[in-house]
């Protein structure tokens, strides 16, 4: 306690943020906010949601994200100055809210209340770790419907190691809540420039392709790139040169070194060989594209399509994004992006649920799970179809422009992010606010 003695003279000292936060609960975000990835891109706009609430006091831990950049730092705009200044290496108290953005197996509770956000699996079934890992929290938050269900529908038998008797069920306890990841229409809004991305292609209608090409045979990584192209080259082997359409594929494994793009290069060029001269041109657009560049890439007057045959999805950012264009999505019809792409707008492949193939197996993609694989033949045809009669598809497709707009903007997710608060997170303390004061 301060006691004032009789003929001193005191006076109120300002001690600049952090006084103006005593009376603020703290929140902690662990995150991978510089990683140039999804899990990277939905971070900070998490962190965008937590800023907007002006609410908390706000620390940020980051952290790395596989073999991924952490070069995104946008220390030239307002909200990455904000964003770094928030940094700090260690918690030196236990913070009033605590928000892990990860895979579940990682969340620890480490707050008065702990907040998990995760992609959670793409598959049918999520290891018994992001189970457990969910369970440790007070709520998971995750990006679609799709991924709530797999995450809810997934039980494993819990048996005693000595006596090989079942002791109970391991599932979910913790609630779940779905909060999609929003797009910043200040970005992806449309507008371009005048644009150099695309000069080296002399081809004027162009499908794009956006995502990782990650581990698995032919036919059996999760993007299911290689069938993809494969898929492309057979539809259009026959069309005159001139005549024939391009695929742009915005790629890679993780990184973006020498090593890596001449690895992708190998693999495209073992896909399309076997079509020789008649094989309709396959582009490689390596490299790291800021978001703004993203938007011109989408937009270019060259870019008539996106093509995606991947075999889940938790949520599917480049296509959300995309969808801001109004241009068609010719898509696989399961997952998560089906929360955002309505049927009526979108060319979607179908396709059956089939085992997780061994060789795209990992620590979150097990083997007894299932995911989805287009039916080829069926894709052919879509594809032509598109490339037939774009127009036709360039007006069904303008309603996917008017839904993300209206329902699946950042703007929106920040709506929804507050909701959620406000049902949830009701144990935090207010510190009272203490002047500091020195005497005169």
């Amino acid at each position: 306690m301060l006691t004032l003695q009789s003929g001193d003279i005191w006076e109120m000292v300002s001690s600049g943020d952090k006084q103006k936060n005593m009376n603020k609960p703290t929140l902690v975000l662990q995150a991978p906010i510089f990683s140039r990835s999804g899990y990277g891109d939905h971070s900070r706009d998490i962190l965008k949601s937590i800023f907007d609430m002006n609410k908390y006091d706000v620390k940020v831990i980051p952290t790395n994200w596989g073999a991924t950049p952490a070069n995104q730092t946008m220390s030239d705009t307002e909200f990455g100055q904000k964003m770094i200044k928030s940094v700090i290496t260690q918690l030196t108290e236990k913070p009033d809210i605590y928000i892990n953005v990860s895979v579940a197996n990682e969340f620890k509770p480490v707050g008065k209340y702990n907040i998990g956000i995760t992609a959670g699996v793409e598959t049918t079934l999520a290891p018994s770790t992001f189970i457990t890992g969910c369970n440790l929290m007070d709520l998971i938050i995750v990006p679609s419907e799709f991924t709530k269900e797999t995450l809810q529908k997934t039980e494993y038998q819990e048996v005693d190691k000595r006596t090989n008797k079942q002791t109970g069920i391991l599932k979910i306890t913790t609630p779940i809540e779905v909060i999609f990841e929003g797009v910043d229409l200040s970005i992806f809004n449309g507008k371009t420039k005048d644009t150099e991305i695309l000069d080296n292609i002399p081809t004027s209608f162009n499908f794009l392709f956006v995502g990782h090409w990650l581990q698995g045979n032919l036919g059996q990584d999760r993007k299911d790139v290689g069938m993809m192209i494969k898929t492309f080259c057979t539809v259009f082997q026959k069309t005159q040169k001139k005549f024939q359409p391009g695929l742009i594929l915005k790629t890679s494994s993780a990184g973006f070194s020498i090593g890596d793009r001449h690895r992708i290069t190998k693999k495209i060029e073992e896909i399309t060989k076997s079509f020789g001269e008649n094989c309709p041109p396959v582009y490689l657009l390596f490299g790291d594209l800021k978001e703004t560049e993203l938007n011109e890439l989408y937009n270019h007057p060259k870019v008539k399509s996106m093509l995606m045959f991947t075999k889940g999805e938790g949520y599917g950012r480049p296509l959300a994004e995309f969808a801001t264009t109004g241009k068609p999505i010719i898509v696989s019809k399961w997952s998560g992006h089906l929360d955002f792409l309505p049927e009526e707008h979108t060319v979607y492949l179908d396709g059956d649920v089939k085992q997780v193939d061994k060789s795209a197996v990992n620590d979150f993609i097990l083997s007894e799970g299932k995911w989805f694989t287009v039916n080829y033949s069926n894709a052919a045809n879509k594809i032509s179809d598109v490339d037939k009669n774009y127009k036709q598809h360039l007006i069904s497709s303008k309603g996917l422009q008017s839904n993300i707009r209206e329902n699946f903007s950042l703007e929106k997710m920040n709506q929804k992010f507050n909701e959620v608060f406000k049902k949830y997170v009701k144990v935090v303390e207010h510190k009272p606010f203490i002047p500091i004061m020195k005497k005169i």
